[in-house]
């Protein structure tokens, strides 16, 4: 039974918790940190069979054989090397910190050199199956459309750059379009989803990314299209969001429960 640590203690973290805590996923909770105690202490009170250390990420790559960011793009660029550099494998759900060519190369190296594995889920959309298929025979275009109610939009630096109030939006409104190089620093909390997309198929610099403002709804949601030598394909997930963070989509949780099921799981199945 492998020994998991968890970075980051919020909706993700807690579901991540949760599902080994109750033995859906059959692994050891060793370690949890964040920055907040209040996230840590929050998360504790919740579990019944697992007794995790309050420890530090340098702690976790000493301890643990997993461990799974679930905070933000600053916790991959400050920890992912060091976890890797120990050996041990890791599991990014702040996706956006590889837009940097430089730090994904970083990355590959390091796994490589130590004999360890990155893990990416697929989050809040589906199709990455079906795109690295895809990739094989040759992409011509990927767009990635994400929309979204206007509370799951709120801080983002885009909007404090360009000015924008999202009280004033009252209908559905196209707040970016761009390479997805850009859509994750412009909106680092809500389009981890084109970072997966990007790493999957043309990369960050010819993945376009829409991102819509929309009063009007109240589900996150991601359309994916993609044209090739494979055809057409083209689908759209309509998300509820967490009820405690209307940034993330509940389905991102449940996909990081999903990547960890199929790491500890005997049988793999599918791509």
């Amino acid at each position: 039974m492998i020994k998991i640590g968890v970075i980051g203690c919020g909706f993700i973290g807690s579901q991540i918790c949760a599902a080994v805590d109750s033995g859906v996923v059959a692994a050891e909770l060793a370690g949890i940190f964040d920055f907040s105690a209040e996230k840590v202490e929050s998360v504790l009170q919740t579990l019944q069979n697992s007794s995790p250390q309050k420890t530090m990420p340098e702690e976790m790559a000493k301890s643990c054989d997993l461990i799974i960011e679930c905070a933000s793009q600053e916790a991959v660029l400050k920890y992912a090397p060091m976890i890797l550099e120990h050996g041990k494998d890791m599991m990014v759900l702040s996706a956006g910190a590889f837009q940097n060519p430089d730090f994904y190369a970083k990355i590959q190296k390091t796994a490589a050199d130590h004999n360890c594995k990155v893990y990416l889920p697929s989050g809040a959309i589906a199709g990455t199956d079906g795109l690295k298929s895809a990739a094989i025979a040759g992409i011509k275009s990927v767009t990635v459309t994400t929309r979204k109610p206007i509370s799951g939009l709120a801080g983002s630096p885009y909007l404090a750059e360009k000015k924008i109030n999202l009280a004033d939006i009252t209908t559905p409104t196209l707040l970016f379009e761009g390479k997805a190089t850009d859509a994750v620093v412009a909106f680092p909390k809500n389009v981890n989803v084109c970072a997966t997309i990007s790493l999957c198929g043309l990369g960050f610099e010819k993945t376009v990314v829409k991102v819509i403002a929309d009063p009007t709804i109240s589900d996150n949601i991601h359309e994916l299209e993609v044209f090739g030598d494979f055809g057409h394909m083209k689908m759209t997930i309509e998300n509820k969001p967490s009820p405690i963070n209307p940034k993330t989509s509940y389905l991102a949780a449940l996909s990081a429960i999903s990547t960890l099921k199929r790491i500890t799981d005997p049988i793999q199945i599918g791509v």
